[in-house]
């Protein structure tokens, strides 16, 4: 045997470099799409075709059914999809991930791709160092392009070769004599393969080597390529373990669907086989048997591989489009829900973990910001019945203010700590000033949540020593509680609009009327003392709230004014 422990180490870096490059290639593409891509997943529908169609221009962007699939899960755990909707999507990246094969097996193995790969690096390297952001982000594509085929090749000529290495080649044929046992144990060295790699194209395109290589032949190919299709729904499952009921569900429906494919295949697999085989020979150039072992025929076995995965999942696809609603009720009887807690379509803190992408993981946490902006503005109408809805009520408002300001210092430092490991990302620099916004929105929100704390405090402390307002100074805390209330509702609508597109005139205006209120009530306060309406115990708590009260529309200030992308 020639083949040395140098000799595997390289074909690991082979490997290495392949996985590196297709890292860069999909990340590049995520980069170029932006918004677009953000535009297909949230058009997400009901409508099962759509959902496909969706599922499927994802994939074929991201270059990995696995990414999209763990997308899905992530955005059901976070309410902005639904199981149902789930499934179309989940169905359309079974077919996208069949891409990257075809890719693959048309340039990888039937062209001399090393010196285009190499000359695409040279045409787009020096677009890395220019201005232009979109630019910038192509080249990268390209670059990971080029990489990703210059990785392909180092894997082909790292293989040992089956005439000089027949021991490799008897090791494998061992488990080639057990007739359908072999397939199911080819079966699970697909599935071990794609969890190892964790990417079903990176398994896919290890496979086609092996096939052109001789190491395996073509039934026990199509084997490995099945289960390839379970492996990738294992990272998907694992990322849904601390989701919730619906995200869990999104998970086990995407294993169930591709699981029953595989048993269908499986039972179908002669048949199936000879069909591929009938239709490389009469329509592929070279017109020979995917079955033959030769190294011609071993070649444009390669695309004969790529068209059994694809058709394999445009059959599932159709085969058992129908029977969704059936394998919907199954996955709801097997995964139940355990209450309230489980159905929270809302995540209250981040949980499964970063996104595979950098734009979907900032928007993940940008949904959360605006949850924090919602639970701000609910401790204020809180402070406000604090004040205003009767003795009676009293605790039940101070004991709200208190659970809703914790939420608020949990979920800053969740969402502070997942956008510092978004910035681990090879952000753009739209994306890095987003971040570093979203990061002075969580501080101010938070702030804002610990002021609205600190009144209820010193109003409680107030009421428990018998001090009062005459009915004049109430009314004006109303008026500057009413008004602050306002601001924060304008800041909630800027939140959920587009960002940096805020009016900052109206947040401006607002802020101003802030300010002047507090002064004109400042005056109200000197004049109350002069008259003697209350002593300065009351004043001092009186100055206290107006003061506070100004401060949070400082903040709300800081937050419209980071939406718009200013700070």
């Amino acid at each position: 045997m020639t083949y040395t422990f140098f000799d595997f180490l390289q074909l690991i870096g082979s490997l290495g470099i392949f996985i590196y490059g297709m890292k860069i290639f999909s990340e590049g593409l995520q980069k170029v799409a932006g918004g677009r891509l953000r535009g297909i997943l949230k058009g997400m529908t009901t409508n099962r075709v759509t959902g496909i169609a969706t599922g499927f221009a994802a994939t074929t962007v991201t270059q990995s059914s696995t990414t999209t699939t763990v997308m899905v899960v992530s955005f059901v755990n976070a309410g902005l999809l639904t199981f149902l909707e789930s499934t179309g999507v989940i169905m359309g990246a079974n077919i996208g991930t069949t891409v990257t094969a075809w890719m693959v097996s048309v340039f990888g193995f039937r062209f001399q791709i090393t010196p285009v790969a190499v000359s695409l690096i040279g045409i787009f390297f020096p677009f890395l160092f220019v201005r232009n952001t979109k630019l910038r982000h192509v080249a990268e594509a390209m670059i990971g392009f080029g990489i990703l085929f210059i990785g392909l090749e180092f894997i082909k000529d790292s293989v040992p070769d089956i005439e000089e290495n027949p021991q490799i080649f008897a090791f494998l044929d061992r488990f080639t004599d057990y007739g359908f046992g072999s397939t199911l144990i080819f079966v699970m060295v697909g599935t071990l393969l794609t969890l190892i790699t964790q990417s079903s194209s990176a398994a896919t395109a290890i496979t086609l080597v092996m096939l052109a290589q001789g190491w395996i032949n073509f039934p026990i190919a199509a084997a490995m390529i099945l289960g390839e299709n379970i492996g990738t729904t294992i990272t998907a499952n694992i990322a849904a373990l601390i989701g919730n009921v619906h995200a869990k569900r999104a998970a086990r429906f995407h294993l169930f669907f591709n699981l029953i494919g595989v048993i269908w295949m499986l039972l179908m697999l002669p048949f199936f086989l000879k069909f591929v085989d009938y239709m490389v020979i009469n329509f592929s150039p070279a017109q020979l048997s995917v079955l033959d072992d030769s190294p011609e025929a071993r070649i444009n076995a390669t695309i004969g591989l790529s068209l059994f995965h694809t058709t394999f999942n445009v059959l599932n696809v159709l085969l058992l489009f129908g029977f969704v609603p059936l394998l919907i009720r199954l996955v709801i009887w097997l995964q139940p829900s355990r209450g309230k807690e489980d159905e929270q379509k809302t995540l209250k803190y981040i949980s499964g973990g970063l996104m595979p992408t950098a734009e979907l993981s900032i928007d993940e946490a940008y949904k959360e910001v605006e949850v924090l902006a919602r639970v701000t503005e609910k401790i204020s109408f809180s402070t406000y019945g604090l004040f205003f809805k009767g003795k009676e009520k009293h605790q039940g408002f101070l004991d709200k203010i208190k659970r809703r300001e914790e939420i608020t210092d949990r979920i800053e430092l969740e969402v502070s700590q997942y956008l510092t490991n978004v910035t681990e990302f090879n952000l753009s620099r739209t994306s890095s000033r987003r971040v570093r916004s979203m990061m002075r929105m969580v501080n101010d929100l938070e702030r804002i949540a610990d002021l609205y704390y600190q009144i209820s405090r010193t109003y409680d402390r107030m009421v428990s020593e018998g001090i009062g307002f005459p009915e004049s100074a109430l009314e004006e805390i109303r008026d500057m509680m009413q008004l602050v209330q306002d601001a924060l509702q304008l800041m909630r609508e800027n939140l959920a609009g587009e960002y940096g597109l805020v009016d900052m005139e109206k947040a401006k205006l607002m802020e101003e009327k802030i300010d002047a209120l507090r002064d004109e009530l400042r005056q109200a306060h000197f004049r109350r003392l002069e008259r003697k309406d209350y002593d300065v115990r009351a004043g001092i708590y009186y100055l206290d709230f107006i003061n506070r009260l100004e401060k949070v529309g400082d903040h709300v200030l800081n937050v419209n004014e980071a939406s718009a992308g200013l700070k």
